[in-house]
């Protein structure tokens, strides 16, 4: 008799123990399937992330590095503690490396200072008490950009150009963005051209540097910043801050602007993956730039952030889905093996009769794998709706464990923030970290063809398992063992 047929009045014929079959079955294949679903979820978002935020790879100054290839001073070594030209960063070069394939976004900056002139007079909230001495920080700050929207403060909102323009990568070397105060102060305009002289701090040993150089207003933006209520340095104030690209405050720096550019000591890269990392320091390596003195450091905290929860989620669903199809295998097995016990004499009579041991193997496989089939059709149709609730419920879960774990790091480092000497104390200076992220709290969980696939080789492959395993002991029986002892 045809295999497929006894295998097909078995399984009607015995309706109680095919349903427990399958069943077993739907439970086993929608689990699995929800694995599925929740890890392919999961790699759709964290792609998605990846191209939101990537990553940021810091290019920047080591001293030590610098002091043992030989550099870190002026003068062949006489002015030791003064970086010398080896410590600068080519802006040609950087701006090479930002042309790289795998850069999304890159900036640069350069800290620099200018001394008021005639023209230039300085703004203070308050005036220097009577009778006290000049500071000798009666200076400006002004700060080598290469994108006015790439500084924290205009990024967040906290400054905004009010007239005129922002700094930018094709801004030339004399131009310069004043703050609105000052502006006011000084009576100037956009388009008014100002002088500037060489910044540097006091030095009582050598006769100030008195060059001037001229600068033409670009824009003219205010500040987040609120006024000090107390004298402090004019260095310190809010509107002493002025805006000039690289170029430019590297020539305020009293440093030569070649061919390469002006001098830099930290640059930024934006990267759209994370894992992109070791192209963007080949690429630096060939625009010429040395990373043994200027090391590339990676920040990828807001993709973190993104993904991190996210990740453990599909984590989870993958343990999962290895610990169901395992357990759902030894049940199965153990079935089928009792299975095979209540049927002994069935397949007494079959071998007797000359039927052939594989085909009646083969007869339990159809009739599991027959099981399987049913509740794969099963679970695909109620998968998608469980694996939306159970990955949210989840992914809740591990948010809220990573917003909560975020605020207690937060609480330990409120206290790190830098500070700078002034007049009246200690002065706080905000960091310009990157903003926090939030992490990604929703699934989009999708049934698509590949993933019944998937749950099917899987249903099929635990199926074939199970009968196979115990199974093979059918190939050692013999009808007359089985008919007269029973075993």
């Amino acid at each position: 008799m045809n295999l497929f047929k006894r295998a097909w009045w078995r399984l009607t014929s015995h309706l109680g123990k095919t349903l427990m079959l399958v069943g077993l079955f739907f439970v086993i294949c929608t689990l699995v399937l929800s694995g599925f679903l929740i890890q392919s979820a999961a790699a759709r978002a964290a792609d998605d992330a990846k191209g939101r935020v990537g990553a940021v790879a810091t290019m920047q100054l080591d001293v030590n590095a610098l002091i043992e290839s030989g550099g870190g001073a002026e003068n062949n070594g006489t002015m030791p503690g003064v970086i010398g030209p080896e410590g600068d960063l080519p802006r040609g070069v950087v701006d090479k490396i930002c042309e790289s394939s795998v850069v999304k976004r890159c900036n640069y900056a350069t800290e620099s200072m200018a001394a008021p002139t005639a023209g230039s007079k300085l703004y203070r909230a308050v005036p220097r008490p009577a009778g006290t001495q000049p500071d000798g920080l009666d200076i400006f700050r002004a700060d080598g950009i290469r994108d006015q929207q790439s500084v924290a403060s205009f990024r967040n909102g906290e400054a905004e150009i009010v007239a005129g323009r922002g700094i930018n990568s094709k801004s030339t070397i004399e131009e310069v963005v004043v703050e609105q105060r000052l502006a006011k102060h000084n009576g100037w305009k956009v388009g008014d051209k100002i002088k500037l002289k060489f910044g540097e701090l006091p030095d009582i040993s050598k006769k100030r540097n008195e060059t001037e150089f001229t600068f033409t207003v670009v824009g003219i933006y205010s500040s987040g910043t609120p006024e000090s209520r107390q004298y402090v340095p004019a260095m310190m104030e809010p509107a002493n801050q002025l805006y000039v690209t690289p170029d430019g405050a590297s020539r305020l720096l009293g440093k030569k602007t070649g061919p390469d550019g002006g001098a830099l000591r930290q640059a930024t890269f934006t990267l759209a993956d994370p894992a992109d990392v070791a192209r963007l320091k080949e690429d630096a390596k060939a625009a010429g730039a040395d990373l043994k003195v200027f090391p590339m450091t990676v920040n990828d905290k807001q993709y973190k952030q993104l993904v991190g929860p996210i990740n453990k989620t599909a984590d989870f669903a993958t343990v999962t889905v290895w610990l169901v199809a395992l357990a759902g295998t030894v049940i199965l097995a153990l079935i089928v093996a009792s299975s095979l016990r209540e049927r002994r004499m069935e397949l007494g009579v079959l071998l007797s009769l000359g039927e052939k041991k594989p085909k009646l193997l083969g007869q339990h496989l159809v009739e599991v794998v027959a099981c399987a089939l049913i509740a794969v059709g099963l679970a695909a149709a109620g998968s998608q709706f469980l694996s939306q609730a159970v990955g949210d419920r989840l992914l809740s879960s591990e948010v809220s464990s990573a917003k909560e774990s975020a605020a207690n790091e937060d609480d330990a480092a409120g206290n790190n923030s830098s500070t700078t000497i002034g007049a009246g104390g200690p002065v706080p200076v905000p960091a310009e970290n990157d903003p926090e992220a939030e992490p990604i709290d929703s699934l989009d969980v999708r049934l698509g063809a590949a993933d019944i696939a998937k749950v099917g080789a899987t249903g099929l492959g635990i199926a074939a398992l199970a009968t196979l395993v115990p199974g093979a002991r059918v190939l050692r029986l013999h009808p007359r063992d089985i008919l007269t002892k029973g075993s």
